[in-house]
């Protein structure tokens, strides 16, 4: 029997998550291309990851931690392939939120909603306080001085607060609030200055190349090498954030694919030839010690002591685009959840001027700011991983549920071999959430736990479904509440063959990278 109060499985109607982007006031500006959605890719991934895990990997895996970043860009492979499909057909702010609210309901969104608000704010401030170790870095290798404890730590590491992480947070929070166009500016600029720096080191190494650190080749077989791979794994990360920018995609249907597995590739690329040029002049045991295991691999192996500066200056330049495409990331996804109810909606209320939410962004940026600078993220850390991982869980169970629920909902990216791909992406997901300490799913959990509560307190009441019962019979349909005769279309879903408002027709889209059924 239907009812007109939507249950807590209701799922949104693809169709009006894309109509909602238009409304006066809640609207984002379209202003980003493909070059700058990629950069944002580019941006995210290359981080500390390749300046630091390369050495920790060698150690593991040996000369063999080659196969181990291909190993780990081919599982993240499977996750990105879904991205794009649902990035492209669904261009709406929210990522996995967004995708999960069309195909596993409202309760569901809400948890993978609040997981990612824990992922990214974490995330951001725990990025924010390495950036300040490695402004150090560079500082104390270009110049020979560093910033005192008491403005560089926070207090229960000996110091104050953390300024440089203060200030690093509070510069992206005013960027982003002048505007997406200038965010995303600013970060390709960063993205060929990083990219610059790694292929400085790559030019370097192979001109010093040599091949006696390869042998042996595999000293641990595969065991070592997937498990450098899960380690490795996380220095991909990042890719997921360039969804977040959907609705802010000037060509949603044609450059959101193309950014998503095109920064994956990019970044795999220049991975692979560093690690090749790092073994050619550096064994693993020089570099798996190393906090810099590529300055370490320029000094000790090619005797070029002054290039620590340039790879720490890079680092540096690394981190802040890293910082401001997460911090971003994470803004659109409170967005979206405050646009739908489940939120304060005030909070989503977007400057005419700027085109962004302001109120938002400056509440999550001090959030941020006060974090970064007092407390020290340890361990907590952990729950970025396993938060990026539940959510490439869900995205790719989204791709196979819109496969049978929405069949003829218009896809200008599809993932090829459907739902093989999908599957392998959820396998790869769970194997290296299994593999997470028990501490770290023990907050998880407690953490879902408060945002259950919220969602029961708040979310639950204040949700468009049920705070708009008029207009919500063609925006969701609650499965568990609906006794429609097979075959009988829901309310508001599109009869067979009818494109959804907004999207391109079937016989005029413009094909995505790997585009097949």
């Amino acid at each position: 029997m239907s009812t007109n109060r939507p249950g807590i499985f209701a799922v949104r109607d693809v169709r009006s998550l894309i109509t909602e982007t238009s409304e006066e006031g809640h609207g984002l500006k379209k202003a980003v291309g493909a070059t700058q959605l990629t950069a944002m890719g580019v941006g995210a991934i290359i981080g500390t990851g390749i300046f630091v895990v390369i050495g920790k990997g060698a150690g593991i895996a040996g000369p063999a931690v080659i196969l181990s970043f291909v190993l780990a860009a081919v599982a993240c492979s499977f996750s990105a392939l879904s991205y794009a499909e649902l990035a492209s057909s669904i261009p709406v702010s929210g990522s996995a939120y967004t995708y999960t609210y069309a195909t596993l309901g409202e309760l569901v969104a809400w948890i993978i909603g609040w997981d990612l608000i824990l992922e990214y704010g974490v995330s951001v401030a725990g990025i924010a306080v390495g950036w300040g170790g490695n402004l150090n870095a560079f500082l104390d290798a270009a110049f020979g001085w560093t910033l005192p404890d008491a403005i560089s730590k926070s207090p229960s590491e000996g110091g104050v607060f953390n300024l440089p992480a203060v200030f690093v947070v509070l510069a992206i929070t005013f960027l982003l609030v002048r505007g997406v166009t200038e965010s995303a500016r600013v970060n390709l600029v960063m993205v060929v200055i990083k990219l610059a720096v790694l292929l400085f080191f790559i030019v370097v190494a192979f001109a010093n190349f040599g091949t006696g650190h390869f042998t042996p080749f595999a000293p641990d077989g595969v065991d070592g090498v997937t498990a450098a791979a899960a380690i490795i794994f996380f220095a991909y990360i990042g890719f997921d954030a360039v969804s977040t920018g959907s609705e802010e995609a000037r060509k949603p249907e044609r450059d959101l694919p193309w950014a998503i597995i095109g920064s994956l590739l990019i970044c795999t690329v220049f991975y692979v030839l560093t690690t090749v040029g790092a073994l050619g002049i550096a064994s693993p045991d020089q570099m798996k010690d190393s906090d810099a295991p590529l300055a370490a691999a320029l000094d000790e192996g090619a005797g070029i002591t002054w290039a620590a500066g340039i790879l720490a200056l890079g680092a540096v330049i690394a981190i802040t685009s890293v910082v401001l495409v997460i911090f971003y990331g994470q803004t659109r996804i409170f967005f979206a959840m405050c646009r739908d109810g489940l939120m304060p909606q005030r909070l989503a209320a977007v400057n005419q001027r700027y085109g962004t939410p302001v109120l938002l962004t400056v509440g999550l940026g001090v959030l941020i700011s006060i974090l970064a600078a007092l407390v020290p993220l340890g361990t907590i850390v952990e729950l970025v991983n396993i938060g990026t991982l539940f959510a490439f869980v869900l995205v790719n169970i989204g791709v196979i549920i819109l496969r049978r629920t929405r069949p003829e909902m218009p896809r200008p990216y599809r993932v090829p071999w459907s739902p093989v791909l999908p599957l392998l992406g959820v396998a790869f997901a769970v194997y290296l959430m299994s593999d997470l300490p028990w501490e770290t799913w023990l907050r998880f959990v407690v953490w879902l736990v408060i945002g259950i509560l919220i969602y029961a307190l708040y979310g639950y009441r204040n949700s468009r479904l049920r705070s708009e019962p008029e207009s919500t019979p063609g925006w969701a349909r609650d499965a568990s509440a609906e006794d429609s005769s097979p075959g009988t279309p829901s309310p508001g879903t599109p009869s067979p063959g009818t494109p959804s408002p907004g999207a391109p027709s079937p016989g005029t889209r413009e094909p995505g990278p790997g585009d097949q059924s």
